[in-house]
């Protein structure tokens, strides 16, 4: 099938399916999976152009909605956390979609600027699963061991079924949000962070993130758990939300705002909605079994899927 928009010609079939195997992992861990389907895009569908982006911003809209239900209604929506986050990383994608339209039109030094991000990524998301990383983090460490607790006791009472993962009881719940911080609870351990840090930080995920098309939940959700010290299972639901409502802010400058030099900024909608399609399904998936798998296993298989791609992508860049 042929789509005029990108000039992408492909099996009808591959977007969607790529998708839903993309982000049933990648959701898990707070992330739509739109940072490793644009690689994908570049490199298997030769989609290089600054549309790009845009129809990556589509594929969010489209597939994320079914995640964030997920986690609402499990209670695991860290709701000061998302707000936060939203209000940070909007203004950042105007910023964003400057950069990409004026600074980083052609496809090689895009690319390298897509390496850089996904490396960063990477290293640090392996690195929280180091001993020197865990060391220190107490409430961290007790959730853990919660986690392996539990496991251990269900395969006792229900012997051969497999029922591990967190209880119901295991909700966010709001202790205090204010201009200086905001602190709740989670399965008995309270966590907090500082209000003006996470605003900062949402403010400068919001440019990479406008200029990269992925919304910024791939940046901001390891940056949780890395520098505030935020358990993943609290994190993704108000990182796959802010993915989501700048992926509409994306969207519109990309459709609306028209570049110089007549580039090609519009999204391929067929296109990104196939993809979305797909993702609708993995990361209603990925947030339904998130809960049975423990948060070393998350950021290990994150973390060397987004280094390899990152080294793919600056080694092309060196070497072409």
């Amino acid at each position: 099938m042929l789509f005029p928009v990108s000039g992408v010609k492909t099996y009808v079939f591959i977007p969607p399916l790529v998708a839903l195997i993309v982000s049933f992992f990648t959701s898990m861990g707070g992330v739509s999976g739109a940072f490793l389907l644009l690689p994908f895009q570049m490199s298997a569908l030769k989609y290089t152009s600054p549309s790009v982006s845009a129809t990556n911003f589509v594929f969010n809209i489209v597939a994320i909605p079914s995640g964030v239900y997920r986690y609402i209604k499990e209670g695991r929506m860290a709701w000061p956390l998302t707000w936060i986050v939203i209000a940070g990383t909007l203004p950042g994608v105007f910023i964003g979609y400057y950069l990409r339209v004026v600074y980083l039109p052609d496809p090689k030094a895009f690319k390298f600027f897509v390496g850089c991000v996904l490396l960063y990524i990477g290293i640090r998301l392996l690195y929280e699963i180091t001993g020197k990383a865990v060391a220190g983090k107490s409430k961290m460490k007790a959730l853990e061991e919660k986690f392996k607790q539990r496991a251990e006791e269900l395969k006792k009472q229900q012997k051969a079924r497999i029922a591990v993962g967190l209880p119901k009881e295991a909700v966010v719940k709001t202790i205090s949000f204010s201009l200086s911080k905001v602190e709740y609870e989670f399965w008995g351990e309270r966590f907090s962070f500082s209000t003006a840090g996470m605003f900062i930080l949402a403010f400068i995920v919001g440019i990479i993130g406008g200029t990269y098309g992925i919304g910024g939940g791939a940046i901001i959700a390891p940056f949780c758990v890395a520098v505030f010290h935020l358990p993943v299972y609290t994190v993704a639901g108000a990182a796959l939300m802010g993915t989501f409502l700048t992926s509409i802010a994306g969207v519109t400058l990309y459709s609306v705002i028209p570049a110089k030099g007549g580039l090609a900024t519009s999204p391929d909608w067929l296109l990104g909605s196939l993809f979305g399609a797909g993702g609708f399904i993995g990361m209603y998936l990925g947030a339904r079994f998130q809960k049975f798998v423990p948060q070393k296993i998350i950021k290990l298989m994150l973390g060397i899927i987004i280094i390899f791609l990152a080294v793919r992508y600056l080694t092309q860049f060196f070497l072409k």
